[in-house]
């Protein structure tokens, strides 16, 4: 569990602070919304173009528009994607494209087309679609769509980063004109520009005077040759370099300067920085603060901010100048149990030998830094990750052999290193710091090395068939894994909720991603098969657990499958009466996307379900076109809103429109979930809300114990 102890009463929780686990919370959550706007006639294939983007991943928020004025309407609101049928009969995709060209919206425009005609498909394009796609081809429609939604990111991007550098060079010109320091910037030896300090350094009244000037002019005549000597050396592309020498003002009156040179750009143009001090001290105890306010104090190494713009700075010599680096990503294993032993002090001080050993182990161009509290991460330029791993594996071996002593104590460590290069393709500096993050956690019992190889993640889909099989296995042997994760009341009930979440385990150890199983189980027929071992497995450990007096209720998932299983009713109801548990001890959940695809089966085995007393739930509500229309079919007792509004709740308008949606379902008396609470600063928010329940890792992460207090929550 992150940021606390889980028996922690709710309103304590209230006060906290948002947990620290960082890792973990971003590990858990953020499924950002994608806003969809469909011009289409059928409300069906508009929920069949939802479904498709649910089932990929991609929670929405969606609005169907079938003429001109509700297309004007909605386009008040701000959208990703828009996605146009040829067949829209009052809003032609021609028409539409025109009207959101007006609004001069960045938004991309997917046109469907009846089929797939190059001269179709040309057309749409020529018009001004970002692409087109013929009717029925799914996997192609995500595809382009999951193109136009990056590419939007990435336009997006930039044009914050353009704000932001706008931004940045105002206030850096404001820095420059009030800086005591006399700085200036010179291209060819000539200045192109100088701030105040610089220029009443050298007796100059304005710029204008100073324009065009040769820095030779400003150098004594004794150091005038030497001057030029170091000039003809100096690399202005890559190199910081000092000199020192007397420099001349206007009245001829002479004064000793250190002239500190350093590559730089003015106007988008590379040029050279030129600082001269005059007083050797300040700048020497500048020298010492910028190197303290770089260097984590614990080990001597780097600190992550400086380690970021060490990082930056490598991406952009790889993107702009082929320069290729090597990132290692250095993860101290069982570091809460070391913490645990040796103390706070104890810890730092094994901190401090390991990061010893650590540079001792690795050559002398590779910059170190302590990225957080258990990490360090080091960069070698001009390296691929090939050419790293040598000594990083020696570096392996030699913390796993080494004694560290502590106060009098002897401690042992092992480290788990992840490896990824830093290239052109690269991107963002953060994907290649998360790259060697996985990688290092590739074997989780530690003391390993792992390369990052970009063919894993296409070996991926290759693999789905051995997922298929130790699903079947699983099936066989009783190899699944349940989990259990509390749903806590936000309005003082003492209710023991829990949902029941299915994990498969590889021969290995490792955990296949639910996503991934559960996809492949679909494609592969079997899902109905794990419903029903999951229904049978959670009755027969809720049996047991309500034998101990605690009166348990589990929410438990069926798939799209189940809701088309005919059988599953007579044979649910054999179950609870096998095991003469109270169907009421079961909460049914089935996804929104599901029920409206499956919208009769659906009713029919809700309808079904009341007949047993089992009760229902609706989850991952509030992404389809319209919401609340499936709650005019289906007689559900609980709403789980999907956790892609939690992640948006930091905005005043997602508040509010969350508090919308809430009022409603509770107008119809359902009971109303919110998932991944992730941390305490949306509790309020949540609560003055009106939600009944919440769950997430902020509170309890899944466990295989149902041993959550909830007495405590009041």
């Amino acid at each position: 569990m992150t940021g606390a102890n889980r028996h922690t009463p709710l309103h304590l929780l209230l006060a906290m602070r948002p947990g620290c686990d960082v890792q973990t919370v971003f590990m858990a959550i953020e499924r950002k919304a994608v806003r969809l706007l469909i011009l289409e006639d059928s409300q069906n294939e508009a929920e069949r173009i939802v479904s498709l983007f649910r089932n990929a991943g991609l929670p929405t928020r969606v609005h169907r528009a079938g003429n001109p004025e509700s297309l004007s309407e909605a386009l008040g609101k701000p959208w990703d994607l828009c996605i146009a049928a040829f067949d829209c009969e009052l809003l032609p995709p021609l028409t539409a494209m025109r009207m959101l060209q007006k609004t001069e919206r960045d938004l991309s425009f997917i046109q469907i087309v009846a089929e797939p005609d190059s001269d179709l498909i040309v057309e749409a394009l020529q018009q001004g679609a970002q692409d087109a796609v013929p009717r029925g081809e799914d996997q192609h429609l995500l595809m382009v769509a999951q193109r136009e939604l990056t590419s939007l990111q990435e336009r997006r991007a930039r044009r914050a980063a353009e704000a932001a550098l706008h931004e940045a060079e105002k206030r850096c010109q404001l820095l420059l004109d009030s800086s005591i320091d006399a700085i200036a910037y010179v291209h060819d030896g000539m200045h192109i520009y100088a701030n105040r300090a610089y220029l009443k350094l050298f007796g100059y009244r304005c710029p204008d005077d100073l324009e065009g000037t040769p820095m030779t002019d400003l150098i004594a005549p004794g150091d005038q040759a030497g001057f030029k000597d170091f000039l003809r050396n100096y690399r202005s592309e890559t190199d910081s370099a000092d000199f020192q020498c007397s420099g001349i003002n206007t009245s001829d009156e002479s004064f000793d300067a250190k002239i500190s040179f350093s590559p730089a750009m003015y106007d988008g143009e590379p040029c050279v920085q030129v600082v001269i001090r005059t007083d050797s001290d300040n700048a020497e105890l500048e020298q010492k603060l910028k190197a303290i306010s770089s260097q984590d104090l614990a080990t001597g190494l780097f600190n992550r901010q400086r380690f970021l713009e060490l990082l930056s700075a490598a991406s952009e010599r790889a993107v702009n100048g082929g320069e290729s680096a090597s990132l290692a990503y250095i993860k101290i294993d069982n570091y809460n149990r070391l913490t645990t032993e040796l103390g706070i002090a104890g810890i730092d001080l094994l901190l401090a030998d390991l990061a010893q050993t650590v540079r001792q182990g690795l050559s002398k161009d590779t910059q170190l830094a302590r990225l957080a509290d258990n990490v360090f991460c080091a960069l070698k330029s001009g390296a691929s990750p090939e050419q790293h791993q040598p000594e990083l594996a020696e570096l392996l071996k030699t913390v796993a052999g080494k004694l560290f002593e502590i106060s009098g104590r002897t401690a042992q460590t092992t480290l788990s290193i992840g490896v990824a290069a830093i290239s052109e393709k690269t991107g963002k500096p953060a994907d290649a710091l998360d790259r060697a993050r996985r990688s290092s956690e590739e074997d989780s019992a530690g003391n390993h090395l792992h390369v990052h190889n970009p063919a894993d993640e296409l070996a991926a889909s290759a693999n789905r068939s051995n997922i298929t099989a130790m699903i079947q296995h699983a099936l066989e042997t009783n190899g699944f894994r349940l989990l259990f994760q509390p749903v806590i009341s936000l309005r003082g009930d003492h209710d023991e909720l829990y949902e029941v979440l299915l994990r498969l385990v590889t021969p290995q150890g490792e955990e296949v991603p639910p996503n991934d199983f559960l996809n492949a189980a679909i494609s592969a027929g079997l899902a109905e098969k794990i419903d029903r071992w999951v229904l049978l497995n959670a009755i027969k450990l809720l049996t047991q657990h309500r034998a101990k007096g605690h009166k348990t209720t589990l929410f438990v998932h069926l798939s799209s499958a189940s809701l088309q299983d005919m059988s599953l009713l007579a044979w649910l109801a054999m179950a609870l009466k096998a095991a003469r548990l109270p169907a009421d001890s079961l909460i049914l959940q089935i996804r929104e996307t599901d029920a409206i695809t499956h919208l009769k089966q659906a009713k029919e085995l809700v309808d079904g379900l009341r007949d047993l007393h089992c009760q229902i739930a609706l989850g991952q509500f509030g992404c389809a076109v319209n919401p609340f229309n499936t709650l005019n079919h289906l007689n559900v007792d609980y709403v789980k809103i999907d956790g892609s509004f939690t992640g948006e709740l930091h905005e005043q308008a997602n508040q509010d429109a969350l508090k919308e949606i809430l009022a409603a379902l509770h107008a119809q008396a359902k009971q109303t979930i919110v998932p991944f609470v992730e941390s305490a600063s949306i509790l309020s928010v949540l609560w003055q809300a009106g939600v009944n329940y919440i769950q997430g890792h902020y509170l309890q992460g899944p466990s295989t114990a149902m041993d959550y207090d909830f007495g405590a929550n009041n």
